[in-house]
Parts: C-alpha cells; structure tokens; sequence
C-alpha cells in the first residue's frame, strides 16, 4: 500500500476527529443551559441547600470548571482535554472523575454489544445466504418472514415487549439492571452468574432486531455473486454444492458484509443507548442519556469524543485492510 495514501487516511482521521469534537463543543451550548444552575435549583428544591447562598455557590463552580471564561478559551481547554483523554470531573457528580465514569460503564457496553453484533452478524448473514441459495433447506423460507419483521422493531420496544413476556408474567428473567441488588461486583463465579443472565434479554432484544438487516443485506449479496462466471465454472467443473456454497458464492458475497459489521463495531462504544435505559443496564447508554438529561458537559464530551475516536479508528482500519480482504481492491495508481 503508499505511503502516501497511508499518510493522506491519517490526514483525514485527524481532520474528522477534530471536526466533530469541535460540533461536540457546541451543540450542547446550543441548549442555553447553565448545568451548575440547574443542579443548585434542583438542590434548593429538595432542601439541600439555601436559595441566599446558591448565586454564590454557582460562581464558585463555574469558576472551577472554567464556565466564566470566554467560549474561545474554553474550547482551547476542551481540545487540549480532548487530545490527552483527560475528561475531568463530573459536573452532576461532583468531584467524581468522567473518565472513572466511563472506565466503570465501558466494559458493560463492549461485551453487550460486541457479543450481541457479531451473533446478529453471523446469525443474520448466513441465513440471509441460505435464503437466496437454491438448494437451502426449505424451513428457512418459512423462518423469513418472522424474522424480517422483528428488524422492523425498534431495540427499545422489542425490549419492552420481552420484559413483558419474559420478565414480568413469565419471572425467566430479571426485569433490569446489570446484577441482583446488594451485589457487590467482582469476578467471583456468582457474580458473573448473575450478569450474564441480567444480559441475556438486552442482546436478545439487539439480537433479533438485527438479523434481518444482515441477512437482507447478505441476500442481495448472494443473488449478485452466483451470476458471477467463477460460480458458474465452479458448478461445470462438477463441484459439491457445499463446496460452491461456502468457498465461492459465501467468501465474495460477505466481503460488504464485513465493512458494515466494521463500522457497527466502531459504534460499540457508544452502546445501545434505549435498549440500556429500558433495561435500566449500567453502560454507556445509560450514563450517556442520563448525562444528557442533566446536562452534564464534561461526561457528555468524554462519551461522545469517545465514539468519535472509536468509529474514526474503526473506518481508518477498514479502509487499510480492505486491500488484505479483497486483492481485486488496490489503491495503487494505474
């Protein structure tokens, strides 16, 4: 692969990662919002504290996080934050750390939605091959159209609907949250027990809503690639059908199918975020949406710097290895 075209991706996952962090600097502004305000207003609400002293406790926190400063001297603080991860502390929080945040919500988020992508992926594109395939099982077409209705149904409502079922008439389930209350976390045999079965029903539900978009996707694929001249060569030459199947029609047709299923996993980071807040599940989604409802700047631009960097990395890695997946692909000039 050049140099040059190497040099020239990273140019461009500089730019965009930059880009995007500074419209994550301002869109929150755009709420006209004082987030110290309104946690001191909440707190005079409940008797927390007094309404005398609140303008002079409000002047001292935007004094600590740099809310009194001019917006350009904010912004160079952010991108200078932003370029050595260091997210500071929690404005609703306080003086909780964002990146201790994050550090706590993350792996509940990676392993939910790694695992549950990569089942719907797999799931999703083999039967989506199985379906334009001729010489597939014919219980296949009839597990279509259930299937493809599922991916018509958003996470959260699918979600709400298995809580129904499965959680609140049925008890198989826990109705939320990530471990049995009063549990402390750890990595005893009984508490990884208990998160994998609060985990069950959140990637169900990401998991059914998603293997019609893959096996859709992964039909059209299949349909393309077996009017192609090599798999109609490979069936003179007089090879199995399993053979033609998976070595000619299943590698060439999946090649789209893995640059998608890239790009979701760079959106991983950003978690299911309804699917978390209907299921009460202790990731990223959930500390995203509650950030946002209460206006907390500094985890909102360490979460969302965060999956600007993850899709960013992800899309940069694609488009270096794509030439490795596929040797018909070359950025070399001709």
């Amino acid at each position: 692969m050049p140099v040059r075209y190497v040099l020239q991706r990273l140019g461009s996952f500089v730019l965009i990662v930059w880009a995007a962090a500074t419209i994550n600097f301002a869109v929150p502004r755009l709420a006209n919002v004082d987030p110290v305000r309104e946690q001191m207003l909440q707190a005079v609400a409940v008797g927390g504290a007094s309404s005398q002293s609140m303008d002079d406790v409000v002047k001292s926190y935007e004094k600590r996080f740099g809310l009194d400063q001019p917006l350009w001297r904010q912004y160079v603080r952010y991108l200078w934050a932003m370029i050595r991860f260091d997210f500071g502390v929690s404005i609703t929080r306080f003086p909780t750390g964002v990146n201790n945040m994050i550090v706590g919500a993350l792996p509940w988020t990676m392993v939910l939605v790694t695992v549950s992508t990569l089942m719907a992926f797999a799931i999703g594109s083999l039967f989506g091959a199985l379906l334009a395939w001729p010489r597939a099982p014919k219980f296949i077409h009839f597990l279509a159209p259930p299937l493809l209705t599922l991916s018509a149904i958003p996470y959260y409502l699918l979600g709400l609907t298995l809580i129904y079922f499965l959680a609140f008439r049925w008890r198989a389930f826990p109705l939320g949250g990530g471990y049995d209350i009063g549990t402390e976390p750890g990595w005893s045999v009984d508490f990884i027990r208990q998160a994998v079965r609060h985990s069950i029903l959140p990637a169900l539900s990401i998991i059914l809503a998603s293997i019609g978009f893959w096996a859709l996707g992964m039909r059209a694929m299949m349909v393309t690639v077996q009017g192609e001249d090599y798999v109609t060569l490979a069936e003179a030459k007089g090879l199995t059908p399993r053979r033609i199947f998976l070595r000619y029609a299943l590698r060439n047709a999946i090649l789209p199918q893995t640059t998608a299923l890239a790009l979701a996993l760079g959106q991983v980071a950003s978690g299911a975020v309804l699917v978390e807040v209907v299921f009460g599940y202790p990731g990223v989604g959930n500390l995203l949406y509650q950030s946002i409802r209460t206006f907390d700047y500094t985890v909102i631009y360490g979460l969302t710097f965060l999956v600007i960097v993850a899709i960013g990395v992800a899309t940069l890695l694609l488009d270096l290895l794509l030439p490795r997946l596929d040797p018909r692909i070359t950025y070399h000039r001709r």
